[in-house]
């Protein structure tokens, strides 16, 4: 766990992703429309990979992937990312981080 807290608290945005994972494809798509270039770990591609999607389990994200840090704080899955859009957060919070400029 503590990788992944280190991994996420040193960059504006972070997203754990599996490569496989349609959901996560569409947060990154998302994150890119928005005008952010967050760090994407695919964590199946990783060594950690399976010590990681344990750590994201334990801190409550079911399932694993997509699991999106913004601003060293663990923000949600999908749908939380789709909730925080739809009602016109989600651009605030990455303006916030410093993820995007206007």
């Amino acid at each position: 766990m503590d990788k992944v807290r280190d991994l996420a608290s040193k960059k504006a945005a972070l997203i754990f992703t599996k490569s496989s994972c349609y959901m996560c494809y569409s947060i990154k798509t998302l994150f890119y429309e928005l005008g952010a270039s967050p760090v994407i770990h695919e964590i199946d591609h990783e060594p950690s990979g399976r010590y990681m999607e344990r750590a994201l389990r334990g801190l409550g994200c079911d399932p694993s992937v997509p699991a999106v840090f913004i601003g060293g704080r663990f923000v949600g899955s999908a749908k939380d990312i789709i909730s925080l859009h739809v009602d016109g957060s989600l651009k605030q919070m990455l303006i916030d981080a410093k993820a995007i400029w206007l």
